[in-house]
């Protein structure tokens, strides 16, 4: 729970569950201060809340009280476990994940975990001596793991809509011209400060590119700010821009885009690898180990993103590559190969199958 991050991923293995067993039973485990309260019901399953917080790696005073939570949780994970009569408990990371894994195992429940990220999170680390199988994303990831053994690659799951939806349609949706070429500027679920700010010095610049149309998304929180300094403008900005607040139709945007400006979450990572889609990122600075970098380093040693870090980031650079790009239909379209080479379109196949292997082990 927590973040998109580890939550789509948990949804879409539920959603291929369903759909090869209808008649299967699935419960989620979760916090309400996570945007899991509001996905997972949304989505049609069941859930049900307990109290935990992620350790503080700072201020470790304050983790004896994350400690206390904990041991309740944990015996209310317990009795969830118990009467749901769970069997099997999948991990999706972050720190609900966790103590669920470590109960289920005690009360020989079968465990899984699935890692999103390049770089492992401390969560799924922690994990992995109670799991009965680790499941991965990216091939980088087996490092952080002792048990080889338990190992196995199977990508991100992305959602259907991802793979389905073709380029003209999707941009006859958006009203995007056909010979257009689209930028698509995100910075993840809740947006980013600063790419938001760097786009916006850029804007006036990017409308006299010829034939570019932008899909700028900003993310709620920043939205306000961004619209009212652009309508301050004279004039307002270019026409071919769309500032858009928040959108649930990613899917749309992303298969009309010739090229992706934005953060490197894990799904987003992986989306962009399932679509073949070129892309700059840049990583947030603000994460759990740094993991959005080694997400971006995994797309751009193969030659399929190229990497900015924010302390790298200045409007001059993220413009001259945005136009070196678009200027390059030779490298772009390698870049498409590259990505598109990455991209795992059967991960939730190769997950419900690893689960059932799992299952029907008896040892």
């Amino acid at each position: 729970g927590g973040t998109g991050g580890h939550i789509y991923p948990a949804v879409a293995i539920a959603e291929k569950i369903r759909e090869k067993q209808p008649d299967s039973e699935i419960l989620f485990i979760g916090t309400e201060a996570g945007m899991e309260k509001d996905i997972v019901p949304e989505k049609g399953f069941d859930i049900r809340f307990v109290k935990v917080r992620g350790f503080y790696r700072r201020k470790i005073w304050r983790n004896i009280s994350v400690v206390s939570e904990l041991l309740r949780a944990s015996r209310d994970i317990r009795g969830i476990l118990r009467s749901f009569k769970a069997d099997i408990a999948v991990g999706a990371g972050g720190y609900v994940s966790g103590p669920v894994i470590r109960e289920a195992h005690k009360l020989g429940i079968k465990t899984c975990v699935h890692e999103q990220n390049a770089c492992p999170g401390l969560s799924n680390i922690l994990a992995e001596r109670y799991a009965d199988r680790v499941l991965l994303a990216f091939e980088e990831g087996r490092r952080r793991f002792r048990n080889q053994k338990k190992l196995a690659v199977t990508g991100n799951p992305v959602r259907e809509n991802f793979i389905r939806i073709g380029v003209g349609e999707s941009r006859a949706k958006l009203g995007a011209g056909p010979d257009e070429f689209v930028l698509l500027c995100f910075g993840g679920s809740r947006g980013a400060m600063r790419l938001n700010e760097t786009i916006l010095e850029i804007l006036d610049n990017i409308g006299k590119i010829r034939d570019m149309r932008l899909y700028w998304i900003t993310g709620r929180i920043y939205y306000a700010d961004i619209a009212g300094k652009i309508a301050a403008r004279r004039p307002a900005g270019p026409d071919r821009a769309a500032v858009i607040e928040y959108t649930d139709q990613m899917h749309l945007y992303l298969a009309a885009a010739d090229l992706v400006v934005g953060r490197s979450g894990a799904i987003t990572v992986s989306e962009l690898a399932a679509r073949g889609r070129p892309s700059i990122l840049i990583p947030s600075p603000n994460v759990t180990g740094n993991h959005q970098y080694f997400n971006a380093k995994a797309l751009a040693d193969k030659g399929a993103a190229v990497l900015i870090e924010e302390k790298e980031l200045t409007p001059e650079r993220l413009l001259n590559e945005i136009t070196r790009l678009h200027g390059d239909k030779g490298l772009l379209s390698r870049m498409r190969a590259a990505a598109g080479s990455l991209g795992r379109l059967d991960a939730a196949e190769r997950i419900y199958s690893e689960l059932m292997d799992i299952y029907s082990r008896g040892d």
